[in-house]
């Protein structure tokens, strides 16, 4: 299991209570084909016109021993009503068993009226960075699920599409909320696809060939103001990644590590 397969994590991932919008942090716990995979902590601030995400990942049992992988990642930008969130900086660090202290780094700037993503200070990626027109006016992983959460709040079920750049990979993020059902009080479902634009089958990846087939997600929200991730199943190497939270983080209970 490679970094890159575990995007979608990313897609999702000062401690208040959690029923507020500007700030919320939760742990998770991550399932590959039905064993433990992953610990997750989230932890995302929205208010004043900016968010902020912070989602740190530590691999256990059967994934640790064959990946030994470790990885925070953060994501910030602007937030305006009736508009995509405005990236400005996302910086992932990880260890991996063979790719040790790899970090990943973009930077936002405003270039011809469009905002540009760029590699940013200490990025450590062998691979040569998509021409521009794939990195023109997109959102890292970390900004998508702002995007989500933003979209969801104020168009409550409504389609949408976000365009996502994670550095090696330009894909579109296209979201379908689901009909409640018996037992969804509470929760509100998303379908997403994540549909491959440019960087897949070896073109500047360094882990391979992956799947350039659009990839289907089921993820769960919050039915409430924070609109906080829940769950989330994703296909990796064609068995279920599945997320599944565990608690929330306050201040008098706060998150172990």
């Amino acid at each position: 299991m490679s970094v890159t397969s575990l995007c979608p994590l990313l897609i999702l991932l000062t401690l208040a209570s959690p029923t507020r919008a500007d700030d919320a942090a939760a742990l998770y716990q991550a399932y590959w084909a039905g064993v433990p995979a992953a610990q997750i902590r989230l932890s995302v601030h929205d208010g004043l016109g900016e968010y902020r995400i912070e989602i740190a990942i530590r691999a256990e049992g059967l994934a640790r021993w064959v990946t030994r992988l470790r990885a925070t990642a953060i994501g910030s930008g602007r937030i305006a009503a009736g508009f995509l969130p405005v990236p400005a900086a996302f910086d992932a660090r990880y260890d991996l068993r063979k790719r040790k202290d790899r970090v990943l780094s973009m930077r936002f700037v405003m270039a011809g009226g469009a905002t540009i993503a760029a590699r940013g200070p200490g990025d450590t990626s062998r691979k040569p960075e998509l021409p521009e027109q794939f990195r023109r006016n997109v959102i890292d992983p970390l900004g998508a699920l702002a995007a989500i959460r933003q979209q969801v709040r104020e168009h409550p079920g409504r389609d949408f599409t976000i365009p996502a750049y994670d550095g090696a990979r330009r894909f579109d993020v296209i979201a379908r909320p689901q009909p409640k059902d018996k037992g969804d009080d509470g929760v509100l479902r998303l379908a997403l696809t994540l549909h491959p634009i440019a960087g897949f089958k070896g073109e500047t990846s360094e882990d391979g060939d992956p799947d350039d087939a659009p990839r289907p997600v089921a993820l769960t929200l919050t039915d409430d103001a924070s609109k906080m991730p829940v769950s989330m199943t994703v296909p990796v190497y064609f068995l279920p990644l599945s997320v599944e939270f565990e608690r929330w983080c306050t201040a008098a209970q706060p998150c172990p590590w």
